[in-house]
């Protein structure tokens, strides 16, 4: 398999190309980046650009997977998360709906137009609007996907602030929709921009970047957005060329399609390695979202990403783990005070308790179909990375944390204060550590 792994291994490695929205452990890597190494990547708008661009094969446009060097199947790849900076101009979304007719099965992966029958056409951009993107073959407007209410909205200097544009100035960008997205050289995506939409103007929201799609490469090839338990279920069977059975998604996938606000800069992502170098690859970068991504969608834009990456021997975990920044954290979640310990001392004084057990937030990431299953996912996950039974892991997730929505219909995280010498047992206390201050 084409590996880059023949070449010297560099301290940093820039990336500036995309795939075709298809994450396949058969093509050739980047890199390699060394053990400890840094990778710095200029990436594309997700969802709604390649969304109406047929040619790409996922709901996504990612970056081309980076080799990390001595990362071997059953190791893990932690990411630290160095800086995340918005360089979009402008960015458009909204909720959807899947014209009838032009997919194949699922219009993420297998858009068609239903004029001359072509699946993953060539199209081009005539004009604005939602009939602007042409089949280059017959000349039929191609839409998989419409905006049912959506809006453009431009962000601040700063970027500290967006704000939603009436249907006047959402139209003078889209005439420019790839100046003002900042779409990187090399993306192949059509801006969403040129759709100008403009159903909600006047409304101010906050910039919080964060990465909808960060991890290491599936052992199969499969589209990038697909790459988790609730979007992945959409492959089994499916009536196109990525179609996989249930037991293959449950072994290839790692989960790099979460969608989780707190994968922000500053936190540190564990990641399994299910190939030889991990291919560490990222895109999706959205400006800001709640809880959930309820309209499916959220602000996709472009930006500038930086990240260390180290390998972690002999540790086979089956998906993501999280450590997010204390504000992240639910409250109940968050390591105690001084004060309160000092309080907890003295109820062990009085009742006779020896020792107070040392916590350290986790977070373990669960994913399926929907998101009863994938909670049970994420509590089966973090029961089998610390030693519990999944009873232990509920009480502690009720008592001293939370279960969080990443993105409907089945993306969550588990996250607790678990007991640092569990952390310690299985090689995760020291970035427990550094990111409290323990």
């Amino acid at each position: 398999m084409p590996d880059g792994s023949n070449t010297p291994s560099r301290r940093s490695v820039v990336v500036s190309e995309f795939t075709n929205s298809v994450l396949d452990p058969g093509q050739p890597m980047l890199g390699p980046v060394e053990n400890g190494g840094t990778i710095i990547a200029n990436t594309a708008p997700g969802c709604w650009g390649p969304m109406i661009t047929p040619r790409l094969r996922g709901g996504h446009e990612v970056t081309r997977p980076v080799f990390v060097e001595g990362a071997e199947v059953g190791d893990a790849v932690a990411i630290r998360i160095r800086d995340i900076t918005v360089t979009s101009i402008a960015t458009a979304s909204g909720h959807d709906s899947s014209p009838e007719g032009f997919c194949l099965g699922d219009p993420y992966v297998a858009a068609r137009c239903p004029v001359c029958d072509t699946v993953w056409p060539e199209t081009h951009v005539e004009g604005i609007g939602q009939d602007a993107v042409k089949c280059d073959t017959c000349g039929n407007a191609v839409k998989p996907f419409a905006i049912v209410h959506g809006y453009t909205v431009t962000f601040d200097e700063t970027r500290a602030v967006g704000l939603t544009l009436p249907q006047g100035a959402a139209d003078i960008i889209a005439r420019e929709a790839d100046h003002y997205a900042a779409l990187p050289d090399q993306s192949r995506q059509h801006s969403i921009l040129t759709f100008a939409p403009s159903d909600m103007p006047g409304t101010l929201v906050r910039v919080r970047p964060f990465m909808g799609q960060l991890g290491t490469c599936p052992s199969m090839a499969m589209p990038d957005s697909h790459n988790a338990g609730d979007f992945g279920a959409f492959l089994v069977g499916a009536p196109h060329a990525y179609a996989i059975t249930a037991e293959q998604l449950a072994e290839h996938k790692t989960d790099g399609h979460m969608d989780i606000d707190a994968v922000r800069a500053g936190a540190i992502l564990v990641a399994p390695v299910k190939v030889r170098g991990a291919g560490i690859y990222m895109g999706d970068m959205h400006a800001g979202q709640g809880d959930g991504e309820i309209a499916g969608h959220t602000m996709d834009v472009a930006g500038s990403v930086t990240l260390q990456v180290e390998v972690v021997k002999d540790y086979p975990i089956d998906g993501p783990v999280l450590f997010p920044l204390v504000e992240d954290l639910p409250p109940m979640a968050r390591p105690f005070s001084e004060a309160e310990k000092a309080k907890g001392q003295r109820l062990a004084a009085k009742w006779g308790v020896t020792e107070i057990e040392p916590l350290a937030p986790i977070s373990v990431i669960g994913t399926a179909a929907n998101l009863n299953a994938a909670i049970d996912n994420g509590l089966a996950r973090a029961a089998q990375l610390l030693g519990m039974t999944v009873a232990e892991v509920r009480n502690r997730a009720t008592v001293n944390g939370a279960i969080e929505i990443g993105r409907a219909p089945g993306v969550i995280q588990v996250t607790f204060l678990a007991p640092l010498s569990r952390l310690d047992a299985v090689g995760l206390g020291d970035y427990a550590r550094e990111q409290y201050g323990l």
